[in-house]
Formats: C-alpha cells, structure tokens, sequence
C-alpha cells in the first residue's frame, strides 16, 4: 500500500518555468528533479558541478527526501551525484541543489527544465546510540570488504 504524505513546495523566483516534480507512472517511487540553470551547463568528464532545481520544499516531521540518480542518465551518458543519496531534511527550507558529476566518456550538457535527478521520499528513524563495555559476538564479527569473496 502506498502511503501519501503533503509536501509544500515553492518555486524559487525566476523559475516559475521550471516542471514541478511528479511521479510519472503510477507504480513510481520517485519524483524527477528538473535543472534550473539560466544557460546549458556543460559538464567535461570527471568534473562536478553544482546544478540548482529553483525548488524548495517543506515535508512534513519524520519524513526525509532522498535525492537520486536517475538510472538512464547513469546507463548512457555516466552521469550521477557525487552525493548519492543525498538527503533533504524535513527542517530544510533552501533551495534543493544537486552535485552532479560525469562519470562517462562524453561531455554532457545539462540544459533548463531537463530532469537531471530524482526525489524520494522516506520515514527516519533516529537512533539513540549507547556505550557498552563490549559488542555482542555474531558469525560475521568484523569481517567486511568482500570477506564473503566473489562467488
């Protein structure tokens, strides 16, 4: 079942043009971000650069949005987020930027009202940490970083 929450947004000024995210099928976990750059923004490969939505939302307490690649972008032209997932908090008001890098062979350009990422929404849960003396023993312990191999 998919649960609905409000997310109050506004459009910074001079971006009034710029597509409000939406979810484009029904079964969509994910809102796309559009690029709110005044000119095409070309990004070399292996640069960053910063690509502002001219969105700023409010969500409501207990809900953060993650901000995403979007897949085909990854696939055919090695573009993604430095940052990824970033997350916007629900007591965040600024304008929602992202730090897009190309990871691909080609420059790409990144031009107005494109849809460079995508925004999903998620509960937090916040934790409560606690010292102890010592942590409990699993069949894992500190093994990590492929200590399960390949196959």
């Amino acid at each position: 079942m998919t649960v609905k929450v409000k997310v109050c947004f506004e459009k910074v000024p001079g971006c009034e043009d710029i597509p409000v995210p939406r979810y484009l099928t029904l079964g969509s976990a994910g809102m796309d971000l559009c690029a709110a750059v005044d000119e095409p923004v070309e990004i070399p490969p292996g640069e960053i650069k910063f690509i502002k939505t001219g969105l700023k939302i409010s969500l409501p307490a207990g809900i953060e949005a993650q901000i995403r690649p979007r897949s085909g972008l990854a696939l055919k032209y090695g573009i993604s987020l430095v940052n990824t997932p970033g997350t916007v908090d629900a007591d965040y008001r600024g304008e929602i930027g992202l730090i897009v890098i190309n990871f691909g062979k080609a420059p790409f350009t990144v031009n107005r009202g494109d849809r460079i990422a995508q925004m999903v929404l998620n509960q937090v849960v916040q934790g409560e940490l606690v010292e102890v003396e010592c942590l409990e023993e699993t069949e894992r312990s500190s093994g990590g970083f492929g200590h399960t191999g390949v196959r």
